[in-house]
């Protein structure tokens, strides 16, 4: 089960604040001593509150008081260099989410412009439709594709490679046949020709299965379907 979301605001209840007060504070307490004995450093906890006359301190007050000689005997600078309070805090934070939003809306408009491509690619939109103020994204994009397409061609050819090699050590051990001819299947010997490897990508418009075999199928990176209007049958798609 997950925990509910804690809005960071003040409790204006006063018996739900003290209550509030007493569960953090102890959760403080026991992350402070966590930290200390995980990872052998010095840190003690001084915390103030309207319910306690005097301070809660962790580990003791000479504890504390070693700690804070410590860190008053630093610089200015180094005193300061890793501080942060309320504000800084949050300012971080917010850096922190608007980077992710800038990541997050360039992820999106790389994957619009990748549907646009292969939109344009099955005839079901025109360039016409483009912004040029995204060319240089769209370029991105375009160069991506080809990368991940030379990537599988070279996947696909070693393949191909490993499967003759195989082909031709099992072929070693076979016993030749002196004066035996294969029967020839025609002048240009049509048959011998690797069909499987100019399968043409045939894409699914509004469902159906794509084509089979072993070849452009396994190269073009096509993850999309569109409702395909035939140039040569019906209009220009609107």
């Amino acid at each position: 089960m997950t925990r509910k979301k804690v809005t960071l605001a003040y409790i204006t209840n006063d018996s739900e604040r003290k209550a509030s007060f007493k569960k953090r504070k102890k959760g403080l307490i026991k992350k402070v001593n966590e930290l200390s004995t995980l990872c052998d450093v010095e840190a003690c906890a001084i915390i103030y509150s309207p319910y306690d006359e005097d301070p809660e301190v962790w580990p003791s007050r000479q504890g504390a008081e070693a700690v804070l000689a410590r860190f008053m005997n630093l610089s200015e600078m180094d005193q300061t260099r890793k501080m942060v309070n309320q504000e800084s805090f949050t300012r971080q934070r917010i850096k922190k989410a608007e980077e992710q939003l800038h990541r997050i809306r360039k992820e999106n408009k790389h994957k619009e412009l990748e549907i646009f491509m292969y939109k344009c690619i099955a005839s079901v939109a025109s360039m016409d439709d483009f912004d040029v103020r995204d060319a240089k994204e769209m370029r991105w994009v375009v160069n991506q594709t080809l990368r991940t397409i030379n990537s599988k061609m070279e996947a696909l050819k070693m393949k191909v490679d490993d499967q003759q090699h195989q082909t031709v050590s099992e072929a070693a051990i076979v016993p030749s046949f002196a004066g035996v001819v294969a029967p020839q299947t025609g002048g240009d010997n049509m048959e011998s020709f690797p069909w499987n490897l100019a399968d043409s990508p045939i894409v699914a418009f509004g469902g159906g299965s794509t084509s089979t075999g072993h070849g452009w199928d396994d190269v073009l990176p096509y993850p999309y379907t569109f409702n395909h209007v035939d140039p040569c049958t019906s209009a220009a798609p609107s």
